[in-house]
């Protein structure tokens, strides 16, 4: 026992290290943008937007859409399609236990969740991908999942919105996840001849298959801020061109300069634009996004 803790009166004295109070795990986080030490619960009602900088961070597929959808009058669409090992692929491990370990940490059974309901009382279908989940890769259960989503919106005929946050196609598919781009790009264009809108929400990061794929062929296709979207990343084409990339290269802000989006707009603000903006292309009264 050192002097200090002899002149420490008893009710002071700590014996055991493991008493002493600690702060549980996971309570605080810290904001890579600002340095900001923010309390997890105050963030995540703030749709995991940073309150000092607006820096976005990225958020679950089903946490946006609580927050994306009304509350009444939601369902699921395509819970049932369960992703197989059709290759029999194993990389360092067995795809089985890739997907069971992504299971066991995001409680989805894929990377695409896809729910009906509305939006500030506009019907619409709107899929989301979950990037916890192996990456937000596009396997043969994400494609399937999307294509019933787009039939569903076809037959309710009401518009689709999908969010998209991936690293692209899934390597344990094999061909069967690079099927996915033709598989959903097709279900589109059925959509669009039934004149019924496509917004495309590209979040961070969005990239590979995905973004060579419907990512980009949205009526409407909006960005979130800094969002990182592209096909290759920046890494790789310069080790692969030898050049220095321009700052902020593949960022939402470059591709609006460059006319690859429409618009980049604030995830708080989201689901009031979309509305407006599904009114607009539906013609329905404004009076239904008041």
């Amino acid at each position: 026992m050192s002097w200090l803790e002899k002149l420490l009166p008893p009710k002071i004295q700590q014996s055991n290290a493991a008493d002493r109070r600690t702060v549980p795990e996971g309570l605080w986080i810290k904001c890579p943008a600002c340095d900001s030490v923010l309390y997890k619960s105050d963030l995540e009602q703030n749709q995991n937007v940073c309150p000092s900088c607006s820096h976005h961070h990225r958020i679950g597929a089903r946490a946006r859409l609580n927050v994306f959808l009304d509350n009444e009058g939601r369902y699921e669409i395509g819970q049932e399609v369960l992703p197989i090992d059709a290759l029999k692929f194993k990389d360092s491990r067995k795809y089985p236990e890739r997907l069971k370990e992504a299971l066991e940490s995001t409680g989805e059974t894929d990377a695409l969740v896809v729910m009906g309901g509305t939006v500030m009382g506009i019907g619409l279908v709107a899929a989301c991908f979950e990037f916890e989940f192996m990456g937000g890769s596009m396997g043969s259960v994400v494609g399937e999942r999307f294509a019933r989503a787009v039939q569903t919106a076809i037959e309710q005929k009401v518009p689709f919105v999908c969010f998209t946050a991936t690293g692209g196609a899934r390597m344990q598919e094999g061909l069967l996840s690079l099927m996915q781009m033709a598989k959903t790009n097709a279900s589109l264009t059925r959509l669009a001849k039934k004149g019924l809108p496509y917004i495309s929400v590209l979040t961070d990061p969005t990239m590979g298959g995905v973004s060579a794929g419907f990512a980009f062929i949205g009526d409407v296709v909006i960005a979130e801020p800094k969002a990182l979207i592209g096909f290759a990343g920046p890494r790789v084409i310069e080790s692969t061109v030898r050049v220095t990339l321009p700052e902020g290269f593949q960022r939402a802000e470059f591709l609006l300069t460059k006319g690859a989006v429409d618009l980049i707009c604030d995830r708080r603000e989201l689901r009031k634009t979309i509305a407006n903006t599904l009114a607009m292309l539906t013609r329905q009264s404004a009076d239904a996004v008041a």
